[in-house]
């Protein structure tokens, strides 16, 4: 029997061919694996916590999908619970009023915010297009969902004091909770629902990254929203790890800032005194 391949003349058979390109395939799609294994990307959220000094790594030791893991129409209805959240957020402090039906699709279940005193005039305008942002947000994922969107849950808004200072602090702690979500969501979407993810996370980014410049430049000492939180300063203009990468974030560990509660098994409180709607919803 001949050889399939034969080195005198490095000319490969069509069966050794397709051998070959096979095994580069398989290499390249456990290489992948273990890159999003050891990176270790997770899920999204805001309470106290304990600072960490410098920019720690932010890798989770155990992988976040699994066979059994949360659809994508459950990732993407997690996230419009925290879209709620902010555009509200944003809707009170630019307007002191809730965001309208025609971007909730129902009566706005949220109370307790406040319009904001802004006396800082470039701070009012990031904070209005701001607002613009999140509302498409919203209204971008509802339409995504479709019948399957979740309606809006009840959110407490009534951390909001209508001061320059709480509102920086709010919204900082939004944004760059909102960063590490959809950056955790990365190993549990594909396709264009990846790809829609990825803009959206870009878009909170910026929000984040602006907000953070005032609060370092206005000399603002705002306090961490968990133990994975790097804060704003002159030290930490941006939140990133040893390795340079963005904080991810669990959706158990998102929970538990929305709610103001890390225990095992808590599914309201904080932000959304009832919980927010979805499969996903507990710590």
């Amino acid at each position: 029997m001949s050889n399939l391949y034969d080195p005198r003349v490095a000319i490969m058979s069509p069966a050794e061919a397709e051998r070959q390109m096979e095994m580069v395939k398989n290499k390249r799609a456990q290489a992948r694996r273990n890159f999003l294994k050891n990176v270790g990307l997770a899920g999204a959220g805001i309470a106290a916590g304990v600072a960490i000094q410098g920019c720690g790594g932010s890798y989770h030791s155990t992988p976040v999908t699994s066979a059994a893991g949360p659809s994508e129409t459950d990732v993407l209805n997690f996230a419009l619970n925290l879209e709620y959240l902010e555009a509200e957020f944003y809707s009170y402090a630019t307007t002191g009023s809730p965001l309208s039906s025609s971007v909730t699709g129902g009566t706005s279940m949220a109370s307790g915010g406040s319009a904001v005193k802004f006396v800082t005039p470039h701070l009012a305008d990031i904070a209005a297009e701001i607002a613009n942002d999140e509302k498409s947000h919203v209204m971008f994922l509802r339409n995504a969902l479709g019948g399957m969107a979740v309606a809006e849950p009840v959110i407490n808004l009534g951390a909001m004091d209508g001061t320059e200072p709480t509102f920086l602090a709010l919204a900082r702690a939004f944004e760059d909770t909102g960063v590490s979500a959809y950056g955790g969501a990365a190993t549990l979407l594909t396709g264009n629902n990846l790809q829609y993810a990825a803009q959206i996370l870009a878009v909170e980014a910026y929000h984040a990254g602006n907000l953070r410049l005032v609060i370092i430049e206005n000399g603002q000492t705002v306090s961490p929203t968990d133990s994975e939180d790097v804060p704003p300063t002159e030290q930490h203009f941006f939140p990133v790890d040893s390795n340079a990468l963005a904080l991810i974030r669990t959706t158990s560990e998102v929970l538990a800032i929305a709610y103001g509660n890390s225990a095992t098994g808590t599914s309201k409180g904080g932000f959304f005194p009832n919980g927010v709607n979805g499969n996903i919803n507990t710590v």
